[in-house]
Formats: structure tokens, C-alpha cells, sequence
């Protein structure tokens, strides 16, 4: 039970484009590897699990406890961390959060990511300057990214000499290896039928330059799992929303609910599944603007939606919460009819970034105390009215516009509920 965490001088470095590769490489060399990622991203841990064929958990230094965060991280074989962002970014105001907090937590060392596409001799002090800036994270070899012919891999080799800095694995440039992307981030693995031929195409290309003997040599032992506090079932029978447009639930929460004995009813709204008999109905978030025409054409899953939430309470967050609401314009302005059991209107037509961690106290629905949460979206609120259902406070502590609706037993906000801290 070892780990090791990729992180990178800053976003767009090809972290999950080398962690994917070195992930596939070492199960296809018979490793037991599994992935696991920093901070609240609900698309590359599905990546992670289609390259090793294992779980993939969120491992959050912000939201969770470092009890939780161990507890999440244990497990047979080692487990290789995907950072966020760069190694030290994290929230305001202290850099609360980043990947660093993860590698001091469970004392694990650091290789990092470069993309080297647009530098030779300076990767050097670059690469030194993490390393020396903060003694309780070591930085234990570098990953070059990106590479663009063999004379430039001799250069950047040739500059990192004498750092104390191996160079583990050289990738070089392959306009193949490209991951396409969205506006919250990757095209979802699911969507991605050539997922298996990418995968396989990273590793080779990895491959050919990986020192995979030397990068397991790395691994640390994880600390030992003690106990911790599981989330609560906000019912005893869940009916889950689960398809490409509601793909964004944790699995740390949904095996919190089965370990605490709640069975799980998943059904797929792009399907038009009729919504399970349960106790609660949870819409999750994802991406329903991209589908929003084929679910305002719903035969089953918008009329049982509705009927269930006459007995049933129905709960949504951010693209489950706009289809709780009466109409979701998409980007090209047309307003779809949704379920109208929310006095909510949202459009993508006009983009505005909505981003950051959040505190929230509920005044009702399914999770009820205080929880740390994230909000992640471009949507624009056209009209909203009723009762909020949080009062919210972003990563500094200041207060915030109260979050959300609550009409009835149909509850929703923007806000993705990631641990419970009261």
C-alpha cells in the first residue's frame, strides 16, 4: 500500500494526459495501480479508472479531514495522485487545498510534470525552485512533457544534470495525445469510443521513454487508515439520475450511503428510464444544457419526475438543479421546458464563470447541517424566486447571496455538497 503524486508547475502541464499513460503502462505491466485526484474534478477519475481498471476517489485538502483523506487514499497496491492546478495552487487566501496539502498529509514525494514544449536550459532552475521552495514537500524526479525531437531531450537532460532532479520519462510531442475539451473541463470518458486506442497509445509513446522501475522505487507507504466519519444516507432508497448528462456524483458519497446500508436505484434520463420508486430522487450535476432538447422531449422521465415529486422528495445540484427549474436556454439561446418544479430559469446562451469552494448551512432537504462544498459553472440565472435553501461562504469565510430553492419537497442549488464538517 504505496503512493506517489504527479503535480505540475501549473494547469495545462499534460498531468492527466502523462498520469493516464503511466496509469495504463504499469497495469499492462502487471503493477497494481489505481488513481486517485486532488481536489473537486468529477471527469478525470473516470479516466483514471478506464486506464487501470480500478476505483478512483477525490482526495480534497479542503473539504475533507485528513482522517477522511487517508481513509480514502488506503488500499492494495500503489496509488498514483493526479494534482490540480500547479503543485502549491490552491484557495484564497493561502493556498488552501493544493496538491502540496495532499503530498504533507500522507507524507508522500512528488514527481513533477513539466511541459518542456517551449523551454530547454530553463527547466532547470524552474524545476529547482520547486523543489527548494517548501522543505515538507519533496519533489523526487521530473516528468518532461511535451518533448520535441531527441537534440531537445538531450538539452533538457543535459540541463537537469547535477539538480539532484532524475528525469524519470520523457513524452514526446504527439498531437494524438490530445484530450478534447469542454467548458467544464474534459469530454467525458464515457463519450469517448476510441477511449481504449488513446489509453493504449499514451502508454506506448510514454514507453518509450519511462524509467517505470524507478518511479514505483519512488512510492511511499500510505499512513494508516483510521477511523473516520462516513456522510449519512439522505434516505434509505436512492433513486440516482446516472448518464452523460448527470454524470457529476462523487463516489466517495454514493459508497458512504452503501456502507451505511442505503441502496442505490440508478436510471438514465437520456434513456427516458421512467424515475425509480425511492425515497429521495437525486439529479446530480453534469451536463444537461448539451441534451436539453432531447429532455424536454421526454415521454417518461420528465412526467415521472414530476409525479414522484408529489410524494417523494427530489433533490438537485447545479445541472440537476436547472432541470428542476422551467426552462434551460442552451447556448444557442433556445429555451427548453424542463421539469417546472423549481420557479427557476437558467440560460447558457450568455456564459459567466461561477467557481470557487464553498461552506454551506442547510435549511432543509436531503443534507441537512454544515458541509463544504464547490460551485462550477458558466450558467446565468434569468429568474429565481422562494426560499433559499443555504446560506453559503466562500473559501476566505465571506458571506455569500444564499444558494439554492426549496418548494415543497423539491430541494436544488449550484453548490456540489463534498463533505459534511459539522
Amino acid at each position: 500500500m504505496t503512493g506517489l503524486i504527479l503535480a505540475a508547475p501549473s494547469s495545462g502541464a499534460g498531468k492527466t494526459t502523462v498520469t493516464l499513460a503511466l496509469l495504463r503502462l504499469l497495469a499492462r505491466q502487471g503493477v497494481a495501480v489505481r488513481g486517485a485526484k486532488s481536489g473537486p474534478d468529477y471527469i478525470d477519475p473516470r479516466f483514471h479508472e478506464a486506464a487501470c481498471g480500478r476505483p478512483c476517489m477525490n482526495l480534497d485538502a479542503w473539504a475533507m479531514s485528513p482522517d477522511r483523506i487517508a481513509a480514502l487514499a488506503a488500499g492494495d497496491g500503489m496509488l498514483l495522485i493526479e494534482g490540480a492546478m500547479g503543485l502549491f495552487d490552491g484557495a484564497p487566501p493561502d493556498g488552501r487545498g493544493a496538491v502540496a496539502d495532499i503530498a504533507r498529509l500522507l507524507a508522500l514525494p512528488v514527481v513533477l510534470v513539466v511541459d518542456a514544449g517551449r523551454m530547454a536550459q530553463s527547466v532547470a532552475p524552474l524545476c529547482v525552485g520547486f523543489a527548494n521552495h517548501d522543505p515538507d514537500v519533496c519533489i523526487a524526479g521530473v516528468i518532461l512533457n511535451n518533448v520535441g525531437s531527441p537534440r531537445h531531450e538531450a538539452m533538457l537532460r543535459r540541463a537537469l544534470e547535477g539538480t539532484g532532479l532524475p528525469v524519470l520519462a520523457v513524452l514526446r510531442r504527439d498531437p494524438d495525445l490530445a484530450l478534447p475539451s469542454r467548458h467544464l473541463g474534459l469530454v467525458q470518458a464515457e463519450e469517448r469510443g476510441d477511449l481504449d486506442a488513446f489509453l493504449d497509445r499514451a502508454a506506448d509513446r510514454l514507453a518509450e521513454g519511462c524509467d517505470t522501475l524507478a518511479i514505483t522505487a519512488l512510492a511511499r507507504p500510505l499512513p494508516a487508515a483510521g477511523p473516520h466519519r462516513r456522510l449519512a444516507p439522505p434516505a434509505q432508497r436512492i433513486a440516482l439520475a446516472r448518464d452523460a448528462a448527470f454524470a457529476f456524483a462523487y463516489p466517495h458519497m454514493l459508497a458512504d450511503w452503501r456502507a451505511r446500508g442505503a441502496e442505490i436505484l440508478p436510471f438514465s434520463p437520456l434513456a427516458d428510464d421512467a424515475v425509480p420508486e425511492a425515497d429521495l430522487v437525486f439529479l446530480p450535476g453534469g451536463y444537461p444544457e448539451l441534451h436539453a432538447g432531447r429532455l424536454a422531449a421526454s415521454a417518461r422521465f420528465l412526467p415521472t419526475l414530476r409525479a414522484r415529486a408529489q410524494t417523494t422528495p427530489v433533490h438537485g445540484e447545479c445541472g440537476g438543479y436547472m432541470v428542476l427549474g422551467e426552462t434551460l436556454a442552451d447556448a444557442d439561446g433556445t429555451r427548453h421546458r424542463m421539469a417546472g418544479l423549481l420557479p427557476l430559469e437558467t440560460s447558457f446562451e450568455t456564459r459567466r464563470l461561477h467557481l470557487g469552494y464553498r461552506r454551506l448551512c442547510a435549511h432543509g432537504g436531503p443534507f441537512c447541517g454544515t458541509f463544504a462544498a464547490h460551485e462550477f459553472h458558466y450558467a446565468t440565472t434569468l429568474r429565481a424566486e422562494g426560499p433559499p435553501l443555504y446560506d453559503a461562504w466562500n473559501a476566505e469565510g465571506a458571506a455569500l447571496s444564499p444558494m439554492g430553492q426549496r418548494r415543497g419537497r423539491v430541494t436544488g442549488s449550484f453548490a456540489h455538497v463534498i463533505d459534511r464538517t459539522d
